[in-house]
C-alpha cells in the first residue's frame, strides 16, 4: 500500500533540496508530494510505494531529516476535469470517512511557491 512520509524541517532555503538530493543519493523516487511553510517550519508530505517508504524513511533519517510520520494512504485515479476531485470527495463522505489530507500527483509536474518569482524563474531557465 503507498505510504505518504511527513518530514518537518526548518523554513529556509536549501532545505527542499536537500531532501530531494538525499532521496535521489539512495535511488528512492517519490510518487507525489507538498508542502507549506507556517511559523518558521517547513512541512513535507511524500508518497512513496510500499517497496520504497522504508529506503527513504532510513535515508531521510540518517541525513537528520525529521521524518515526524506516516500514514497508508489511498492513491486514486482522479479525471482531468471539473468536478471530479468533489464527485471522490463526496463519495468518502456519505461512506462516512473523513480526508485527513489531500495533494494531487500528476504528469510529473511541480508547483513550487517561492519567495522571488524572477529569481526561480531564471534558475529554472
Amino acid at each position: 500500500m503507498p505510504k505518504d512520509l511527513t518530514v518537518v524541517m526548518e523554513d529556509r532555503p536549501g532545505q527542499l533540496a536537500m531532501v530531494g538530493e538525499t532521496l535521489g543519493k539512495a535511488k528512492v523516487n517519490m510518487l507525489g508530494g507538498c508542502g507549506f511553510t507556517s511559523m518558521g517550519r517547513g512541512t513535507l508530505h511524500l508518497l512513496f510505494d510500499d517497496k520504497s517508504v522504508d529506503a527513504a524513511k532510513r535515508a531521510l533519517q540518517q541525513a537528520g531529516i525529521t521524518v515526524q510520520g506516516d500514514q497508508d494512504v489511498l492513491v486514486q485515479k482522479v479525471p482531468d476535469q471539473p468536478g471530479a476531485l468533489g464527485k471522490l470527495a463526496r463519495k468518502l463522505a456519505d461512506a462516512g470517512v473523513n480526508i485527513n489530507l489531500i495533494y494531487l500527483a500528476t504528469d510529473t509536474r511541480a508547483v513550487f511557491g517561492v519567495s522571488d518569482m524572477a529569481k526561480a524563474k531564471a534558475a529554472l531557465k
